[in-house]
């Protein structure tokens, strides 16, 4: 049996919402929506960014939770409607605002757009809504429309709240919840805070245990000191909540289940264990994903139900086949008896004309039946070819150009040949609509085809394998600097440098504070480079290391020059006004004081491999830096290898300094990884170093 299948939490409940809520305001609040994908009929996910940061992502599920995630699952082929009109109104606007209401589970999502500030209401209880408002608090689309007895979800209506689902506990005073238990006599006290002050059964719960008071007493029974150690239990839990003293953790059983997720510890949880996390949305993205991991392992119980679904929708696809075959035989034939009746129009019209003729005469219709067969097994009507009578109906049958169909003696023929033509008008009505629910069926066997596929492969999985199939999904967040290049010296001081004019200008501009350092070549076409001090003073070690850096990736390492002068300075002394109002170019500064010079710098760099459990990985760096960390390195030097070959020599020549096993996992990487390491990726080994 799975250990999740054990798990109890399956929403939120208004505390939660509230502490994730106080985390997300500084969280998302100023960023922009890069984009909207929805990955079910529930779960919608938000793609922010915000400067210098990682792009954040938060999901929102419908009655369920709220919280930002670092999961990223395969976006939907093509996106639902409901996910196009988010896009429509919301992609590219600003992350306004975020609000509890009324300390209820719904949350309110603020968006500055061009038209105007909009509103997103998530409800979070029930079933759940997603509901787009406009500045006139007008809907203008929802998840789910419906109506209610006490409000309407319809789009061009007014947005309503639902009606509170009891006392806002934010709100009521010492007195109030007084007489709000003495409303309710013989109640038990749990119930009430519960419901009828708003807090949910597990915090009233909790409060109850931190005013030292049994959940079972009446109501009735409380004195004025009990209701005020509720009160007062209450108003600490509420400032641990609003001041943000999380301690955020998901509860774990005894056999290593997942219980509940709360930002804080809980003392009715005081048995268990509990697993500690940095922040309440960390906790809830890991709780969700064993929730839904588990919700996908249940999937397996209904593969028996998708494989009786996928047979009876083959069953129907099957007869609406056949029944389309037919009705286009059907069609094509009525109208091909229509055109032959036409064909032999002349004929049949005196035929049925002395029909009606000997009928016309006061003989019954009987008589002349039996007239036209005397006269057909007399072979004296050979120019129609009658076939037999239906003489209740009226109905003469002919066999005429391989066609068998019946002329109605009441009839003209032309009434007749058009009879037939409307009846294959209809059939051709039929076949369309026929046509229509094939579609429509197929798409729901395709449907049920890949949702029994997906069943029957994770019926096969175990439940730590999806949770390490998930947990490949997840989205590694990146550092300010790894957009630059750069590395850490052998004393541990962060080195960043710029890779063309508009990153040389955001590390200056962006990144660069009073204490760090700056370096530069004494020749146009040089990156900067910065030693970011973060608190200490900077060594010489580090000065010597960073100096060599920038002189490796100058132009004069292109011109295959030995050494560079380098020099180094404080940020203050970088200026974007040159001498007398001359303009500095872009990416470029005006140097103002005194320069550190780092004198014949030696152009070189050194490329090295470090292994681990998971592998190995290529760094790059000065030579001292590269060597304290390292497991094997070579140096490179100015050259003229290039390219490819340049890298694969590189490879080769790190693999002979490494073991059989570790030549293993090196292979296992592409020589790409190589190339940002080297200037130009232009230079050549040096020799006498390797």
């Amino acid at each position: 049996m799975l250990l999740v299948y054990w798990l109890v939490k399956s929403e939120f409940t208004s505390f939660d919402i509230a502490a994730v809520v106080r985390e997300l305001k500084s969280l998302i609040v100023g960023s922009r929506v890069n984009n909207i994908y929805q990955f079910d009929q529930k779960t919608v996910v938000f793609k922010l960014h915000k400067t210098n940061m990682p792009s954040i992502r938060l999901v929102v599920e419908v009655g369920c939770r709220l919280h930002s995630t670092v999961y990223a699952e395969e976006s939907p082929v093509e996106p639902p409607s409901f996910c196009m009109m988010l896009r429509q109104y919301l992609r590219d606007s600003w992350f306004d605002s975020i609000e509890q209401y009324e300390f209820e589970r719904i949350v309110i999502l603020g968006f500055r757009t061009k038209t105007g500030v909009l509103r997103l209401a998530v409800e979070l209880f029930g079933e759940g809504n997603l509901i787009l408002i406009n500045p006139e608090d007008v809907i203008i689309q929802a998840l789910f429309f419906k109506k209610m007895r006490d409000r309407n979800i319809l789009r061009g209506e007014k947005f309503l709240f639902p009606p509170p689902t009891g006392r806002n506990p934010l709100k009521i005073s010492c007195s109030d919840l007084q007489s709000v238990f003495e409303s309710f006599g013989n109640v038990e006290v749990v119930r009430v805070l519960a419901r009828s002050v708003g807090l949910g059964g597990i915090y009233a719960e909790e409060i109850l245990l931190r005013a030292g008071i049994e959940k079972t007493v009446c109501c009735k029974d409380l004195t004025t000191f009990n209701v005020g150690g509720i009160f007062d239990a209450l108003q600490l839990l509420f400032s641990d909540l609003f001041e943000g003293k999380f301690d955020s953790c998901i509860v774990v059983g005894f056999e290593a289940e997942y219980l509940d997720v709360v930002p804080f510890h809980l003392r009715r949880y005081v048995e268990y264990t509990f697993k500690g996390f940095g922040t309440f949305s960390e906790a809830l993205d890991e709780f969700f994903l064993k929730v839904k991991t588990a919700e996908k392992a249940l999937v397996s119980a209904e593969v028996d139900r998708l494989q009786s679904e996928f047979k009876r929708l083959k069953r129907i696809v099957t007869d609406q086949e056949i029944a389309l075959e037919g009705e286009e035989a059907k069609c094509e034939r009525d109208k091909t008896v229509g055109n032959t009746i036409y064909a032999h129009f002349g004929e049949f019209e005196a035929f049925l004309g002395k029909l009606v003729a000997l009928n016309q005469s006061r003989m019954e219709w009987s008589g002349v039946f039996e007239q036209v067969l005397a006269d057909k097994n007399a072979g004296k009507v050979p120019e129609v070819f009658v076939e037999g009578i239906d003489t209740k109906n009226l109905v003469v049958n002919f066999f005429i150009d391989d066609l068998r169909f019946g002329l109605n003696v009441r009839l003209s023929v032309f009434d007749n040949a058009n009879l037939y033509y409307e009846r294959g008008k209809r059939a051709k009505q039929k076949s369309a609509s026929t046509i229509v629910a094939l579609e429509d069926s197929k798409r729901k066997l395709a449907k049920v085809e890949r949702d029994l596929g997906e069943a029957e492969r994770i019926r096969n999985l175990k439940p730590d394998e999806m949770l390490e199939a998930m947990a490949k999904r997840k989205v590694e967040t990146k550092d300010w600097f790894e957009k630059f290049r750069y590395f850490t010296t052998s004393d541990g001081f962060l080195v960043v440098a710029g890779k063309d004019v508009v990153t040389n200008d955001i590390l200056i501009k962006k990144y660069t504070l009073a204490e760090d350092v700056v370096f530069h070549a004494e020749i146009t076409g040089s990156p900067f480079v910065v030693i970011k001090a973060e608190g200490r003073l900077i060594t010489d070690q580090a000065l010597k290391e960073a100096g060599e850096y920038a002189a490796a990736f100058c132009r004069a390492w292109r011109e295959n020059v030995g050494s560079a002068d380098v020099y180094w300075v404080k940020v203050d002394q970088l200026s974007k006004s040159g001498p007398s109002g001359e303009s500095v170019p872009h990416g470029a500064f005006f140097v103002v004081g005194k320069r550190n010079w780092m004198r014949n710098t030696s152009l070189r760099t050194a490329i090295g491999v470090t292994i681990n459990e998971n592998g190995c990985c290529f760094i790059g760096g000065s030579v001292d830096a590269v060597r304290a960390r390292a497991k094997a390195y070579v140096i490179i030097v100015p050259g003229d290898h290039q390219g490819k070959d340049l890298l694969k020599m590189v490879l080769k020549t790190l693999m002979l300094k490494l073991s059989k096993e570790d030549k293993e996992k090196l292979g296992k990487t592409s020589i790409e990884q190589i190339r940002e390491y080297i200037p130009y990726t232009k230079g050549a080994i040096n020799q006498k170093l390797v």
